[in-house]
């Protein structure tokens, strides 16, 4: 007669086995939480830069492109305060930090974003080709938003001065 003795219970490679099978898993779901969190930032970023351009469009959109006092005389900024801005080339080359809203106030809120924007004079027939200042009836506003000095996005849109 043989004398065999069971035993109840897992073998250590089994034990070693499991436990390294519950690592990975719960290793892979803290790294897919992770992604998942920047993911999440990053949208949020891009979301707040959307509308930080939307507020710069509002603000601009019923502008004159050019100075209704001076005309073409100057192109960028004939009054000192942005306060004072009554067209749209006034705005060439502004930066402002923190930004601001359609009303023209500081959204405090958003310190670690900045717009920037630029007013170009384009050509009629290319859209992308710079010409230089009042030489066309088209300008291009870019509105470039930024947080804590990168670039999150960049938006163009065409005027015509009528």
């Amino acid at each position: 007669m043989l004398n065999t003795r069971y035993q109840k219970g897992f073998t250590i490679i089994e034990v070693l086995f499991a436990i390294v099978l519950i690592g990975i898993a719960i290793a892979s779901l803290v790294a897919a939480n992770i992604s998942s969190t920047k993911a999440n930032a990053a949208g949020t970023n891009l979301s707040t830069a959307e509308f930080l351009v939307e507020q710069i469009k509002e603000l601009t959109a019923l502008l004159p492109v050019i100075d209704p006092q001076t005309g073409t005389d100057v192109f960028g900024p004939e009054e000192a305060v942005l306060a004072d801005y009554d067209d749209l080339d006034d705005f060439d080359g502004a930066s402002l930090s923190p930004p601001i809203n359609a009303n023209r106030e500081t959204m405090i809120e958003f310190t670690a974003f900045s717009q920037q924007i630029t007013v170009e004079n384009v050509n009629p027939a290319n859209f992308e080709q710079i010409v230089t200042d009042h030489s066309s009836y088209f300008v291009r506003v870019t509105v470039k938003v930024s947080m804590n000095s990168k670039e999150i996005s960049s938006t163009s849109w065409i005027r015509t001065r009528l």
